[in-house]
């Protein structure tokens, strides 16, 4: 009996979570300047999630061209994706003038640039699916539901910076159930899904940089 193409993602990409966890625990740790980074970090969320809905809607518009029987599927959830991060982007900047921020959005860290475009070439030039990898890290490396109130007593910031975290300790649960659902419904060869698992561990990859970088480099986005 072959392996669920979810199990068989989950199995490469636990080789790779320690790492994020300890850039993830460096980024958060409460020593030096949280507060800082927690803005740092708000930041680079931005630029990302700016990059969400678009990044869906070319999936969606690539799939509907495959002659897969499947495809229609997956572009269907694609485009159902978007609709659901639509708007992310406003929380982020609601959240840093909450915390007190009023400029301009900042040039965007490398990294982030890295991030969201590796996924524009998979899905122009390799893949669309290559894009489930890129979300089943994503979501399953959300906030946990405890880290606003740690963040918010430790950094003194009103409840109010915190939306987008607390938000998507709620829901990514749930996106990520339904990416590992389209894994498993697609019927997707061999190399299709090594696409999709090269792709998740790039962007594990990228995310781990991204996290230690802000954890070392309070109030730069370079």
């Amino acid at each position: 009996m072959s392996v669920p193409t979810s199990r068989a993602l989950d199995a490469r990409l636990a080789l790779v979570a320690p790492a994020l966890h300890r850039a993830s625990a460096q980024l958060w740790r409460p020593e030096g300047d949280l507060t800082g980074r927690y803005i740092d970090y708000l930041w680079a969320m931005h630029a990302l999630t700016v990059a969400s809905v678009p990044l869906l809607e070319r999936a969606a518009a690539v799939c509907a061209r495959l002659d897969e029987e499947w495809a229609p599927r997956l572009a269907a959830y694609f485009a159902v994706h978007a609709e659901e991060e639509r708007g992310h982007d406003a929380w982020l900047l609601a959240d840093l003038v909450a915390a007190g921020e009023q400029q301009e959005p900042p040039l965007p860290p490398p990294l982030v640039v890295e991030l969201a475009g590796a996924q524009y070439y998979r899905i122009e030039h390799r893949h669309p699916a290559a894009l489930l990898g890129y979300l089943a890290v994503l979501e399953g490396h959300a906030p946990s539901p405890a880290l606003a109130g740690v963040l918010a007593a430790r950094t003194g910031l009103p409840e109010a910076a915190f939306r987008t975290v607390r938000e998507h300790a709620a829901l990514d649960a749930g996106h990520l159930a339904e990416v590992q659902r389209q894994l498993d419904r697609l019927e997707l060869t061999a190399a299709e899904q090594t696409e999709v698992a090269v792709s998740a561990l790039h962007t594990a990859g990228i995310l781990a940089r991204l996290f230690h970088q802000l954890a070392a480099d309070p109030g730069g986005q370079q």
